[in-house]
């Protein structure tokens, strides 16, 4: 594994330099490798050392590069050192990187690979509260939530597979003047036989029709306003309309999310703090923090120069809450419920200031908690379409994403009879639209291609899916041959030995994603690992071989199956753990 490697050039250097060898840790990483290519496992940077203060600031950093490789020594484990650009490349011994790398497998807790590593030392545990998807009652689940929904999967996947106790909450956008509007509208436009027929759709052709007629008639939106104070002065009849349409809705979207495989430990709403928002306007006012502003709103200075552009609106004129209201009071609750270590909510970029505003009065509250609070936001996805045209429905874009694939499975002459070719149609294809998702900068926007997205070659979910289940078909069709004793020197090959370099990195990978919580890194690590295990199906075969390498080839295929799918921590949401860990295609 790659931390004994790790530990053990640490412990080479501290004996030369004289410091301890956790000092040198954060200095070394593996060398990422390139096919074909043979070169060393490791590099320490010359000027992390200096920046910490082990080597001297000053000089001639490439002398000071090749001095300090001339004291270094080969031994047992280190094979090779040499000088390079400010780097010292380490060469460890081949049939110990075999031996220490297959080592975990076959073991009860083989499925723990890399999550022992020292680099995970420094991350803090605790609780982590995780607030994602968040879509909005009495709407059809719309597009522009799945972004927040498989980022904050990852997130909360990633955050439990690193020991912290996850908590997956969902933040329902169940109050507001849109329930004052779906309200007024259902009394006028609303029919309880359609709503039983189709939910969601009815309430969003309610929702459309209500919005138009306020657009020119005063009335309705006078009735809108009407109804959302009813609704905050927990009029009866206004309360039991609103409680239908939220439970229609939360049974809905469940369907959506179990196609995701996405789950949440809390469902909380907005509704949830309508009496508590009232209470964080008082403590906003007894520490003087509260304004009242020309229009009769009740706002918050947060600039300290008189920017009118920081001023927040905390309260309408008519004494009703906002959303950030709600969000205040919301963030205090979950404190005081859960005692968080950190809190993260998911959204789109757009609501950065919302949240930078959001923390800013926290903090001048009094809670200084808020500085453990963070939002994780992401840009817009473009240009996605089906056949029917512009998608505004996440269930269209799953059908869509089911058909297309299904369609390109019936026209391949490699795929097999299978009992369920639409169940198969649908993991592949939300496998195929996590990846393309996952594969750039969370705050990039990005541009949806459906052909590109579902190619079988490439740099795709269909790619990394094929590789799965021909790796899970060869340890199938070789699962009753007779186990030999594991010899490492037949795993020598340069082929062999690239993959294992490559997940060397793992460890180093998964911390970096850890650290600015972007699935990018784990996702293009996959994908080149899938690139490695295509040239060794080629280059290693086990069908024909000898007994004794036909089985270091099953040990090497069950070791990368487990490192590549069944050990990362659920990195491509709940959806592609389960397609992969426990309902193998192919």
């Amino acid at each position: 594994m790659a931390c004994f490697f790790r530990r053990r050039i640490a412990a080479k250097l501290g004996r030369t330099l004289q410091q301890s060898e956790d000092a040198f840790i954060p200095a070394l990483s593996a060398v990422p490798v390139f096919k074909k290519q043979q070169g060393a496992d490791f590099k320490l940077s010359i000027s992390t050392l200096r920046i910490s203060g082990i080597l001297p600031s000053t000089g001639d950093i490439q002398l000071q590069t090749e001095h300090l490789a001339t004291r270094l020594k080969q031994d047992s484990v280190v094979e090779d050192i040499s000088a390079g650009c400010g780097i010292i490349n380490f060469k460890v011994n081949r049939k110990l990187l075999v031996q220490k790398m297959l080592e975990p497998f076959g073991k009860e807790e083989d499925d723990k690979f890399g999550l022992n590593s020292e680099l995970f030392n420094t991350l803090k545990k605790g609780t982590t509260l995780v607030e994602y998807s968040s879509p909005n009652i009495a709407k059809k689940f719309h597009a522009g939530h799945l972004r927040s929904t498989i980022i904050g999967n990852f997130i909360a996947n990633l955050k439990q597979c690193l020991g912290n106790n996850v908590i997956r909450m969902n933040y329902l956008g169940d109050w507001g003047m849109q329930f004052g509007l779906l309200g007024a509208g259902f009394a006028q436009f609303g029919c309880q036989e359609k709503l039983k027929e189709n939910p969601l759709q009815h309430l969003f052709e309610v929702y459309v029709q209500v919005n138009k007629e306020a657009e020119h008639n005063e009335d309705m939106k006078q009735a809108a306003r009407d109804f959302f104070r009813q609704l905050e002065q927990h009029d009866n009849e206004a309360v039991s309309l609103w409680q239908q349409f939220r439970e229609i809705t939360v049974d809905e979207y469940q369907q959506v999310y179990k196609r995701l495989g996405v789950h949440f430990d809390v469902y909380s709403g907005e509704s949830f703090h309508q009496h508590q928002a009232q209470e964080v306007v008082q403590q906003l006012q007894s520490r003087d923090l509260l304004k009242t502003s020309e229009k009769g709103t009740g706002v918050v200075d947060l600039s300290t120069s008189g920017d009118t552009s920081s001023v927040c609106t905390v309260l309408r004129s008519d004494g009703t809450t906002l959303y950030i209201t709600r969000d205040l009071a919301a963030a205090i609750d979950r404190k005081e419920k859960y005692n968080f270590n950190e809190m993260i909510y998911v959204t789109d970029k757009s609501q950065a200031n919302h949240f930078r505003q959001l923390f800013h009065i926290l903090l001048a509250m009094g809670h200084s908690w808020a500085d453990r609070c963070k939002h994780v936001p992401f840009g817009l996805v473009r240009g996605m379409k089906t056949r029917k045209g512009e998608v505004v429905f996440l269930e269209d874009v799953l059908d869509e994403a089911r058909a297309r694939m299904l369609h390109n499975m019936s026209q391949s002459k490699t795929t097999k009879e299978m009992d369920n070719p639409e169940d198969t149609a649908e993991k592949v294809g939300i496998s195929a639209l996590i990846v393309q998702d996952f594969r750039g900068p969370l705050q990039s926007d990005y541009k949806f291609d459906w052909d590109r997205m579902l190619q079988a070659q490439g740099d795709t979910g269909v790619f990394l899916q094929y590789t799965h289940a021909r790796l899970s078909s060869l340890m199938r069709r070789n699962d009753g041959v007779k186990a030999v004793a594991f010899d490492p020197s037949l795993l020598l090959e340069q082929t062999s030995i690239t993959i294992l370099q490559h997940l060397l990195r793992y460890d180093e990978v998964l911390y970096q994603s850890a650290q600015d919580l972007q699935p990018k890194h784990l996702v293009n690590f996959l994908l080149k690992l899938c690139h490695l295990i295509a040239s060794a199906h080629r280059e290693l075969p086990v069908k024909g071989s000898a007994q004794d390498v036909a089985q270091v080839g099953r040990e090497s295929l069950k070791y990368i199956s487990i490192s590549l799918f069944l050990n990362v921590p659920s990195t491509l949401l709940n959806t592609l753990m389960n397609i992969l860990k426990n309902k193998h295609i192919g």
